[in-house]
């Protein structure tokens, strides 16, 4: 079963370009690392420019677990955790 993930992350004022730096980062090595992640991009909204929004799709709940134990997660947990502002506020998706 396909799994989809929309993401919320509000960003602290300011710190925008280093969220986009951080996260080009890690979609590239997404790209790279994870053949079950069929999307994983980032857009950022037109009308609260600190608000970003994630897509992500994986082709299994398995890719989606591995997803979350990479090093390059790990790596930027802390980078992401020193620029949001607050948590992200996630929903799951099921592909019918």
């Amino acid at each position: 079963m396909t799994i989809g993930i929309v993401a919320t992350l509000k960003v602290k004022t300011g710190k925008e370009t280093e969220f986009e730096t951080v996260f080009r980062d890690l979609q590239e090595a997404v790209a790279k690392n994870e053949s079950g992640c069929l999307l994983y991009q980032v857009f950022k909204s037109r009308s609260q420019p600190s608000t970003y929004i994630v897509m992500e799709q994986y082709k299994s709940q398995a890719d989606l677990d591995a997803h979350r134990t990479t090093p390059h997660m790990a790596a930027a947990g802390p980078k992401l955790g020193g620029v949001l502002d607050g948590r992200p506020s996630i929903e799951l998706l099921d592909k019918v």
